[in-house]
């Protein structure tokens, strides 16, 4: 018995005039990209450039994803041939295209031969990442874990796909990182370079001369699409399943720094920034955008809300997100030319509250120990060096405690069970940021410090409320 109809390049010509198609003839376009960790953000944002880039008269920029660890992309996008429809929503309009860019997926723990060939391919000239912070396998100190970075890692793919690429005399790659992380391709460019140092030291000379690692910075909400997303979808796709839609907000952003090894798509021409530093854009996200999502996650899950919009509609947590950014965060930001923060901190409050889109707290608060050194705990370093503290980072902090003690149900983090025993601990704000903490960070907190947060642990679930 067959199910229903599903979205794939046979049934496109059912779909209304409403829905954006391909612009390009996909079956002419070879793959030019590979891209590891290909969830909703990617097909969202660098999909959706290469998509437009492509539909912009580019050619051969198709992307073959690589799932590193779960089948689940692949059962969804496999099937369709790598098409999904991107809807857009902001409470007023809503606008469907389908995408064309990907041509299909791996699942590199099935296949991994065919990983390692597709990074080596002679037509692949990019990878790109969005591997999640933890896909990195760094320790405490951001090196590599070795233990981690074990032969399901994205370095084994890299590495012997790069082996191979020199053996055949063929020209090396842009490794281009898409993740949440200050200064991404430098750290990426360390952590490749401590994984060949001990499994391939003869490589590592070439990959350094003939490979470059531009720095990004990316920013477009893209909650976890839902069977409601796909039920709602359905009505505007014909009645057609389509497995990998996803919804998200009008706005998006791509600063990427110019340092590529060889030929790019022209996402400039369909709205990237390519610019010589990354860095006043990058911590701007970080800190601003990702450190008010935190703050709204922990502090929000524990006042009993569960979308970002339900707890930036909240007052006390609205002033609090505007006070993190405009007086803790920007401050510790050398803006570029043109660059305005206080907008910027105002768009970010506006985006927040799209309540078309179901951004779940839960969503965000996953993988603290991986987010909150980036995103809290080094504007608090800065802001000491200074002499200044955080209230609203400290609040923040109180609240991701209550969550590590399972205030919110089950904690989704690599270091789950070490960070909830130190939660509970007598003195948890000095086991989660003390001198030996699990957490690398350059911020320690003062007896002061210790006090707010511990002023602001929740005492059980909803506890502010």
């Amino acid at each position: 018995m067959t199910g229903p109809a599903r979205l794939s390049p046979q049934t496109l010509a059912q779909l209304p005039a409403s829905v954006g198609l391909p612009g390009y003839d996909r079956d002419a376009q070879a793959v030019g990209i590979v891209h590891f960790g290909i969830g909703a953000f990617h097909r969202a944002h660098q999909a959706w450039y290469t998509d437009a880039a492509m539909a912009a008269g580019d050619r051969d920029w198709a992307i073959l994803g690589v799932s590193l660890r779960s089948p689940e992309v692949a059962r969804q996008m496999n099937p369709q041939a790598g098409l999904y429809a991107l809807a857009e929503r902001d409470g007023t309009a809503a606008r469907t295209r389908v995408i064309g860019a990907v041509r299909g997926v791996l699942v590199a723990g099935k296949d991994p031969e065919a990983v390692i060939a597709a990074v080596a391919a002679p037509a692949t000239r990019i990878v790109t990442l969005t591997i999640t912070e933890k896909g990195y396998c760094r320790d405490a100190r951001g090196d590599l874990d070795l233990g981690l970075a074990d032969e399901g890692s994205v370095y084994r793919f890299l590495a012997e796909g790069l082996a191979r690429r020199r053996q055949a005399g063929l020209a090396g790659l842009t490794l281009l990182s898409c993740d949440n992380l200050a200064a991404n391709g430098q750290v990426l460019e360390h952590l490749m370079g401590q994984y060949l140092a001990r499994h391939h030291p003869d490589l590592a000379a070439w990959c350094f001369a003939q490979c470059t690692f531009p720095s990004t910075m990316v920013d477009r909400i893209v909650p976890a699409t839902t069977d409601a997303d796909r039920a709602a979808l359905r009505a505007d796709l014909a009645a057609l399943t389509d497995e990998a839609c996803v919804v998200t907000e009008p706005f998006s952003q791509w600063v990427i720094e110019d340092r590529f090894a060889g030929p790019r798509p022209r996402w400039d021409a369909v709205g990237a920034q390519i610019v010589a530093d990354v860095a006043p854009y990058e911590l701007a996200k970080l800190r601003m955008l990702n450190g008010a999502h935190s703050l709204l996650a922990y502090c929000g899950l524990a006042r009993g809300h569960t979308f970002v919009h339900e707890a930036v509609a909240d007052p006390e947590l609205r002033a609090l997100a505007l006070k993190l950014m405009r007086e803790e965060a920007a401050p510790t930001i050398v803006a570029a030319p043109g660059q305005d923060l206080e907008a910027y901190a105002e768009a970010l409050i506006a985006r927040f509250d799209n309540r078309a889109l179901n951004h779940r707290l839960l969503q965000i608060a996953m993988d603290g120990s991986q987010k909150l050194p980036q995103r809290w705990l080094a504007t608090l370093a800065d802001n000491a060096a200074h002499g200044k503290t955080c209230p609203a980072i400290l609040a923040g902090l109180g609240a991701w405690i209550g969550h590590l003690r399972g205030h919110n149900g089950t904690v989704a983090d690599p270091l789950a069970d070490g960070l909830a025993m130190a939660a509970r601990s007598a003195e948890p704000v000095m086991q989660l940021f003390g001198p030996q903490c699990l957490l690398a960070s350059s911020w320690q907190p003062t007896r002061d410090d210790v006090a707010q947060i511990v002023s602001a642990i929740p005492s059980m679930p909803h506890a502010l409320t």
